[in-house]
């Protein structure tokens, strides 16, 4: 299999160990960079001492993107900066590549849809990198909320925070992309994945709200915090979903409950573990998930990758689906910025 990196920062590295792993000899790589930092990135963020990425995998290095598809990859794995991503995937695409997109999807909606017309058109496979959709966690929620199992839902409540300059030891928090609004940060757009949650176990919200900003200090000039109220929709009933993300917290949260009338659902994700209670109150399931690590969702999320690309199975979080969950990031910071409610229509 011929794969093209684009990008091979920290998540990049990560997704071409996981296909060495998978795939061994059978792993031809090739990659288009323009910094071509050399350091390698473990899969506990820290920097391995005297390695060469390019060395270490036997990685094939093109400063310029058409001759790299030149060599007619299978798949490019698009993981630059989120505000690069569209430009490059539209060249892949049309060079016949298959496509794998780290999330969000973009920084904006321009092209997006010119790209998914693209894959359409010729049958290409295009995945986009929401690996949450593999959590166990998160696996049984959409099961428990697919099986009625807590009734009606009246309230989610989600919760996202987690210190920026402890995200990546090895390089400055001011200089990552999660800290430039010309890359694509802030925390609504680098945190998205839960948006993605959002979209995936209860619809595209038909209303957002948020309230939030630059409240930190944090030397950064892109929103730190933000705190976004939506309106979904079940049994044409709708009831609020409310989302908190931040740049600050210490320790680090990530946490989900999801309120029924006959019920209810509490999600930690650093745990890892999964609480459903009962009507009365009383515990109905509690499952944690002690063995758990974290590369195995990265892991899993190739593995897709590949039975899609070998065409027996559909992508978990297709183009259309990364278009909701960037449209529900925008709609929340455009809220911030005007101070409105932003309505959204599932017209894509």
């Amino acid at each position: 299999m011929k794969v093209l990196m684009i990008g091979l920062g920290g998540i990049g590295q990560r997704h071409l160990r996981n296909l060495h792993s998978l795939l061994g000899d059978d792993l031809v790589v090739s990659a288009y960079r323009v910094r071509r930092l050399a350091q390698v990135v473990t899969d506990r963020l820290t920097i391995e001492p005297g390695s060469d990425i390019e060395k270490k995998y036997n990685v094939r290095v093109f400063d310029d993107l058409d001759c790299a598809l030149a060599q007619r990859p299978d798949v490019a794995l698009v993981c630059n900066p989120s505000s690069l991503h569209v430009p490059v995937a539209l060249r892949a695409a049309r060079a016949g590549c298959h496509l794998f997109l780290e999330k969000p999807l973009s920084h904006e909606l321009d092209s997006v849809g010119e790209l998914i017309e693209e894959v359409n058109s010729r049958g290409l496979v295009g995945l986009v990198g929401y690996q949450l959709r593999f959590h166990p966690c998160l696996t049984r929620l959409h099961d428990v909320l697919r099986g009625g199992m807590v009734g009606r839902v009246v309230a989610v409540r989600m919760e996202v925070g987690e210190y920026l300059p402890g995200w990546h030891t090895y390089e400055d928090y001011r200089h990552m992309y999660a800290s430039r609004p010309e890359l694509g940060g802030g925390v609504i757009l680098s945190q998205i994945h839960e948006m993605d949650a959002i979209y995936w176990l209860f619809g595209l919200p038909s209303r957002v709200y948020s309230i939030g900003g630059h409240l930190s200090r944090l030397e950064i000039d892109v929103e730190d915090t933000a705190s976004t109220l939506m309106s979904c929709q079940s049994d044409g009933q709708t009831f609020p979903v409310h989302l908190h993300q931040d740049y600050v917290q210490r320790p680090p949260s990530r946490t989900y409950q999801v309120i029924g009338d006959s019920g209810k659902v509490v999600v930690d994700l650093r745990e890892p573990s999964i609480t459903r209670y009962e009507a009365d109150g009383e515990i109905a399931e509690h499952t944690t998930f002690d063995r758990f690590e974290r590369n195995q969702l990265f892991l899993d999320e190739m593995t897709h990758l590949l039975a899609c690309l070998r065409g027996e199975q559909i992508p978990a979080v297709s183009l259309h689906d990364g278009v909701q969950s960037l449209r529900m990031a925008l709609a929340a910071k455009r809220s911030i910025e005007t101070g409105r409610v932003i309505e959204l229509e599932d017209d894509l």
